[in-house]
């Protein structure tokens, strides 16, 4: 007889008990971190310039995950022929940084010691937004640790550096990487058409080491060309806006644009990514789940952080 008083034990099916990451884990008191990966919910978006509701998008995600719980069997890969995320991969799920509603500055700092504490656990940290800002505190976190490349995926530039006094929006974020010591260059996929960002800020991004590529860009490479562009054997920091994706398949975020990637060009980069590089955070922003009322855009960005994962640690050897 087990503790809940079923003789077989539980079948656990995605849509009962509590919406955890991928049904991992809740570990409440980041002192006692102990998981190669670590998720923290950043549900930040007063950074956002138009239609907000990405504070909702940690809670969206987690439970869209359960959808791909696997347990400690993993999952199998037919045409990889690889099983990803065994038993082997410890995963667990930090809950949400602290925000504190009209204060940007304090509710990044909450972000950042969320990084922080997954980085001083020697995990992988895994942070699901909230707008593009809190990408900020998030690169912050890592002013310690040696030099990374920056792999952005999105719809948007994000390199303004102030507009009416504002430097810490959701257009802000490469702007303030790209000033860091630490941040040795960016690659900014999926940029197109109308943007974030004037003229100028695109000069700005390439003089500070920008390789900036739209869809069609993209595309007419390749994966494996568009993987070869990220300075061989780098440490990588991936940031992913949800808008990067065709609103067809991810109509819930704040901001989409038509024209973008479809599910196997983002995954297949992601892939070739993490077999060719270290990778030492992620962070998966923009998913606002009020306006996509199928929940697509929501196992989207589940899917993808799970397969991603399966990828980076397949590729340190876990199986």
């Amino acid at each position: 007889m087990t503790a809940h008083g079923y003789e077989s034990g539980r079948l656990d099916l995605p849509f009962v008990g509590i919406s955890t990451f991928g049904k991992r884990p809740y570990v409440a008191e980041w002192s006692t971190l102990d998981a190669d990966v670590c998720v923290l919910g950043a549900p930040f978006d007063a950074g956002t310039q138009w239609r907000p509701g990405a504070r909702f998008g940690p809670r969206a995600v987690r439970e869209a995950s359960t959808l791909f719980s696997f347990g400690h069997a993993g999952a199998y890969d037919h045409e990889d022929d690889a099983t990803y995320l065994p038993g082997s991969v410890r995963i667990v799920d930090m809950g949400d940084a602290d925000i504190v509603h009209t204060d940007t500055a304090r509710s990044h700092a909450n972000i950042e010691i969320g990084v922080r504490a997954a980085l001083a656990a020697g995990a992988l940290p895994v942070t699901i937004g909230g707008d593009h800002s809190v990408n900020i505190p998030c690169i912050n976190a890592f002013a310690e640790q040696p030099p990374f490349h920056i792999l952005q995926i999105d719809a948007h530039l994000d390199f303004v550096d102030e507009r009416h006094g504002v430097r810490f929006g959701h257009g802000n974020p490469m702007r303030r990487a790209a000033e860091k010591p630490y941040v040795s260059g960016l690659t900014q996929v999926g940029i197109r058409n109308v943007s974030s960002t004037a003229r100028e800020g695109y000069e700005d991004a390439r003089a500070m080491g920008s390789d900036i590529l739209s869809v069609r860009q993209a595309r007419k490479l390749g994966p494996t060309q568009l993987t070869q562009r990220i300075p061989t054997g780098a440490p990588v920091y991936i940031t992913l806006d949800i808008d990067a994706f065709c609103p067809s398949i991810a109509p819930g975020t704040g901001t989409p644009s038509h024209g973008g990637f479809l599910y196997y060009e983002v995954l297949e980069l992601l892939q070739l990514t993490a077999q060719t590089h270290p990778i030492v955070g992620i962070d998966l922003v923009e998913v606002a789940p009020d306006y996509d009322p199928t929940g697509s855009t929501a196992i989207l960005a589940a899917q993808l952080l799970l397969n991603t994962l399966g990828f980076i640690f397949h590729a340190r050897g876990f199986t």
